[in-house]
């Protein structure tokens, strides 16, 4: 997947996103993939995973695997 794939895409907030200036990533949904970037900034660095990867990733941060203990 080239870069100019990931620059016109329908980027969406997390509905758990508060609004509130947080640390947030928007995604974009392929035909064979899921892009992810960071909100604050938009036009910085942009990475896509296979599809199984994203489903992978989102099972184990529902599970709260990558849960920090502070």
């Amino acid at each position: 997947m080239s870069i100019p794939d990931l620059l016109d895409l329908q980027w969406r907030k997390s509905s758990h996103s508060s609004g509130q200036g947080g640390d947030c990533v928007e995604v974009a949904s392929l035909t064979s993939a899921v892009a992810v970037r960071d909100s604050k900034d938009p036009d910085g660095p942009r990475l896509a995973f296979d599809l199984a990867s994203w489903r992978a990733f989102t099972r184990r941060v529902n599970a709260s695997e990558f849960d920090l203990n502070v």
